[in-house]
């Protein structure tokens, strides 16, 4: 596809890279390292030592290519410069890393900061040879970087070189979520393994928004990030199902006095609250969708949301005979509408035991399970007021 000259694609796919690409290095290093994004440069990395790694982060086109007076590069010793001279120069702890999907190219001077180790004779050459090549500009951006240079002892500048890698052909942004999976969730079962980093990078990029944003100020640390894998990892056990929409309301909005569906038209009946409807169409929304999304998953054995409804219809059964067994027939519309409250009750209430899996404890599940079934067509599964679904079945000219 041809692109315009003016096309932002790799710049905006940059912006994308640092959050992504700080979860990639994060998981690669101790638990108790740290990352803040957007701080002294794109990312900062900490550990329990107080050493601290600067790290600029370079998504280029592919095929692109690293070399002498590339800017990419000397962007980043400017900012790493300003840091070094206001940290203490030769006594500050940091270390600078240029992390690049690019290439150095092959005879550049840049490919001397590609060993991860530089002994006295390397931050020797380091230092000439970056002298030598801004030399060779007239670029008003190196220049000016060469001027504050110019301000080093040379034993500071080989110092201040000899702290810098570079770490060329990185994974692009679209390579890091396959070996996030074939690195760190190997314990995890593989056809969840996509899901669960899934949930991951959406936890992630929220929490890199918050340190973005400032509504978080500390930096992240890696135990966070296994605590969070871990607490995910859990909910694809056998036992378990993932809960994803806690929280979540309809996009449409709510609107209990007109919504036409069967299950409200039965809480309506029973005379509840507008607030107490409300929970329930919440309830109704969040277990139809989290069913949904199971399925999307294949997270569900055949035939498990059959025999789950049969469990709770059997269950509303027992307890609508016993509820409805102390209303004579002959007691007016007020004693069974009261009846029919007590049984919701019950269903909204006490029945939380009814879990799908073991694990599976979330509330709305089991409440809008109910609502799901007495929402069914063509006779809701599960009522509240017999009276009420008489009346339903003449309406919708059904049997009663």
């Amino acid at each position: 596809m041809s692109m315009s000259p003016y096309a932002a694609a790799e710049q905006n796919l940059g912006f994308s890279y640092q959050p992504r690409f700080a979860l990639l290095r994060l998981l690669s290093l101790p638990e108790t390292a740290s990352v803040l994004i957007e701080k002294s440069d794109d990312l900062e990395f900490d550990d329990t030592t107080g050493a601290k790694s600067l790290a600029s982060l370079k998504h280029k086109a592919v095929g692109n290519r690293l070399t002498d007076l590339d800017a990419d590069f000397w962007k980043s010793v400017r900012i790493w410069l300003a840091h070094y001279l206001d940290d203490g120069r030769m006594a500050t702890t940091a270390s600078y890393l240029l992390f690049t999907t690019a290439e150095v190219a092959g005879g550049s001077f840049l490919t001397a900061f590609t060993d991860l180790e530089c002994d006295a004779d390397g931050r020797e050459q380091r230092a000439t040879q970056a002298a030598e090549a801004l030399e060779r500009t007239r670029s008003q951006l190196l220049t000016a970087i060469r001027d504050t240079l110019a301000g080093l002892s040379d034993e500071e500048a080989q110092d201040f070189y000899g702290r810098i890698t570079i770490l060329d052909r990185r994974p692009r942004i679209t390579e890091i979520p396959q070996l996030v999976i074939d690195n760190y969730l190997r314990t995890i079962r593989r056809e969840f393994r996509s899901a669960v980093f899934e949930r991951l990078d959406g936890w992630w990029a929220d929490l890199m928004i918050k340190v973005l944003a400032g509504e978080r100020a500390e930096p992240v640390f890696g135990y966070e990030v296994s605590d969070k894998l871990s607490a995910i990892a859990e909910e694809y056990r056998s036992d378990s199902l993932p809960i994803t929409f806690g929280g979540r309301l309809p996009d449409e909005g709510i609107d209990v006095a007109n919504d036409p569906r069967i299950f409200v038209e039965q809480l309506r009946d029973l005379q509840l609250s507008d607030l107490r409807i409300q929970k329930a169409i919440i309830d109704y929304y969040r277990a139809f969708e989290q069913r949904s999304s199971w399925a999307r998953e294949s997270l569900l054995i055949a035939g498990e949301i059959e025999e789950y409804e049969t469990r709770l219809v059997d269950e509303w059964e027992r307890y609508r005979e016993l509820i409805f067994e102390r209303v004579p027939t002959s007691d007016g519309e007020d004693a069974f509408r009261s009846a029919g409250r007590d049984l919701y009750k019950w269903a909204e209430l006490e029945t939380l035991h009814l879990r799908i899996r073991e694990r599976v404890t979330e509330p709305y599940v089991v409440r809008g399970a109910f609502h799901i079934l007495a929402n069914a067509r063509p006779t809701p599964r599960v009522h509240w007021n017999p009276r009420f679904m008489g009346r339903l079945a003449k309406l919708l000219g059904l049997a009663a």
